[in-house]
C-alpha cells in the first residue's frame, strides 16, 4: 500500500502509525494513491474562517455567518456544527442551539478576493479546474507528473500545505477515480483532510443514504425511500431498466452512480448555471404591491449582473419562503433569453401574482437559468422589446458607473428599499 506524509511529503510502502521522516501522524495510504488523479478541493467553513482568520479573538468562539435573527445560516465554523448548527438553518434555531455564537454579517467581495487567490494557487498546477462555488472545485492533474516532478497526490498535498500557509486558511482534498466520488471523499476527514476513495467504491456506498448522490434532494430522496430504495446499495442491486422504467433517464444515472461511475470530465468552461438575488425581510410580507416592489429591486440586480457577466437568461425563476419556511418556486421558458431587469421583472410579477394570495412570506428572489453568452441568444420577432429594453438599461450602467449606484433608482426600488435587509 503506498503511504504519504502530508506534512513532509515523505512517500513509502505499508502506511507506519506516524512518518518516519518527520514524525507525523497525518499520513494518508491507499493501494492507488500513486495513480489517482481526478481531485475535489473544498474550503473549510471558508466563510466562517476567513471572519476568524482576520479576527483572532474568534478563534475558540462559535461563529456563524449570515443574516439577523429572521434570516437563514450562511455558514459556521465547526464549533458551531457540533452544537447542532448547519448551513441553511432559520437563524433563530441556530441561536437557540448555540446561544454564545458570535454572528457576522456576510462580506462576499472579501471571500472573492480570498477564492482567487486559493484557485489562483490551484490554477498554476493545472489548466483543468471546474468551480462549484466560491469554496470548492474539482482538479485533473492527469498527465502532471513529470511537469511537477511527483504524482498528484503529493502535488496535492503540497498545495493543501501552501494555502495554509500563505492564506491562514484550510482546504480538504478528495482523491479518486472520478468527479463523483472526489467531491464524497473530500467531505471525509473535514478540516484539513485528505481522502482517497478507489476500487473499493461501491461497498463504500453501498450503506450510505441515497441523498449522498448528486441530484437527489429530499423529495427525491423519500420518493426513493417509499419505493425501497433507502441506501445507495438498494439501487446498487436494482436492475437499470427497472430504475429507468420508474425514473427515466434520471433511472440510469442513479445506477451508474450507485456502482461508482461518473463519466463527466472536469470542465472548466461549463457553463454558470444561473444568476440570482433573493432577500429576507425584516417582517414578513404578504401585500401583493409590496411584495411587487421588493421583486423589482431584485430583477434589476440580477439583471446587472447579468449584463455585467456577458450572460442572459432563457428561464426566469421566483423564489418564495414561506412564515413556516416552506420553498415555493416557480419558473418560465421565455421565447427570447435576457438580461434585463424589466423582462425579469414583467415575468416575475405574474408568477408571483398567482402566489401572493394573502400568505405571508419571510423571502422572495428571483434569478434565470438555462444560460447563453448574451452576443449568442439568437434573434428573433419577439427580440424587438427586449433589445429596447437593453439599451435603456445599459445607459443605466453607464451612468451608475460614472457617478456612483445611487444615481438612478426605480421608485419601486425606492419604495422596496425600507422592508429589505441583506442576509
Amino acid at each position: 500500500m503506498k503511504a504519504l506524509c502530508r506534512d513532509c511529503f515523505w512517500q513509502g510502502e505499508a502506511p507506519p502509525r506516524r512518518c518516519p521522516a518527520c514524525g507525523s501522524p497525518r499520513i494518508v495510504a491507499h493501494e492507488r494513491l500513486g495513480e489517482l488523479s481526478i481531485a475535489h478541493m473544498d474550503c473549510d467553513a471558508f466563510y466562517a474562517s476567513v471572519e476568524k482568520r482576520d479576527r483572532p479573538e474568534l478563534r475558540d468562539v462559535p461563529v456563524i455567518v449570515g443574516g439577523g435573527r429572521r434570516g437563514v445560516v450562511t455558514t459556521c465554523c465547526y464549533i458551531a456544527r457540533v452544537s447542532g448548527v448547519r448551513s441553511a438553518m432559520p437563524m433563530f434555531k441556530a441561536l437557540k442551539l448555540c446561544p454564545q455564537a458570535v454572528v457576522i454579517k456576510p462580506e462576499f467581495a472579501k471571500y472573492r478576493a480570498e477564492s482567487q487567490r486559493i484557485l489562483g494557487m490551484a490554477g498554476e498546477l493545472t489548466p483543468l479546474i471546474q468551480n462549484l462555488s466560491l469554496d470548492e472545485a474539482w482538479m485533473d492533474l492527469s498527465g502532471t507528473e513529470r511537469l511537477h516532478g511527483a504524482p498528484p497526490a503529493v502535488t496535492l498535498a503540497r498545495l493543501q500545505a501552501r494555502i495554509e500557509a500563505q492564506t491562514g486558511l484550510t482546504v480538504s482534498i478528495g482523491l479518486a477515480t472520478n468527479k463523483f466520488l472526489a467531491k464524497v471523499a473530500s467531505d471525509l476527514d473535514k478540516p484539513r483532510g485528505f481522502s482517497v476513495i478507489g476500487d473499493e467504491a461501491q461497498a463504500f456506498l453501498a450503506p450510505r443514504p441515497v441523498r449522498i448522490l448528486p441530484g437527489v434532494g429530499p423529495a427525491m430522496a423519500a420518493s426513493l425511500e417509499k419505493a425501497g430504495f433507502a441506501t445507495v446499495g438498494d439501487l446498487a442491486r436494482a436492475e437499470p431498466k427497472d430504475l429507468v422504467q420508474r425514473y427515466g433517464a434520471q433511472g440510469l444515472r442513479l445506477s451508474a452512480l450507485a456502482h461508482g461511475r461518473d463519466s463527466r470530465p472536469v470542465n472548466p468552461g461549463e457553463a454558470r448555471k444561473g444568476i440570482s438575488a433573493e432577500t429576507t425581510f425584516n417582517e414578513d410580507l404578504s401585500a401583493l404591491g409590496d411584495l411587487e416592489d421588493v421583486l423589482a429591486l431584485l430583477s434589476e440586480k440580477v439583471g446587472r449582473q447579468a449584463r455585467a457577466s456577458g450572460l442572459a437568461g432563457r428561464v426566469v425563476t421566483l423564489k418564495l419562503r414561506t412564515a413556516d419556511f416552506r420553498i415555493v418556486t416557480r419558473r418560465r421558458t421565455l421565447p427570447v433569453a435576457t438580461q434585463t431587469g424589466r423582462t425579469m421583472f414583467a415575468i416575475g410579477r405574474q408568477l408571483l401574482a398567482r402566489e401572493a394570495t394573502g400568505r405571508p412570506y419571510r423571502l422572495i428572489g428571483i434569478g434565470i437559468a438555462d444560460l447563453v453568452q448574451a452576443d449568442a441568444a439568437g434573434d428573433d420577432f419577439f427580440a424587438g422589446d427586449e433589445r429596447r429594453a437593453l439599451a435603456g438599461e445599459k445607459t443605466l450602467d453607464a451612468i451608475r458607473a460614472r457617478f456612483g449606484a445611487g444615481a438612478v433608482i426605480s421608485g419601486r426600488a425606492f419604495r422596496a428599499k425600507a422592508p429589505l435587509r441583506d442576509d
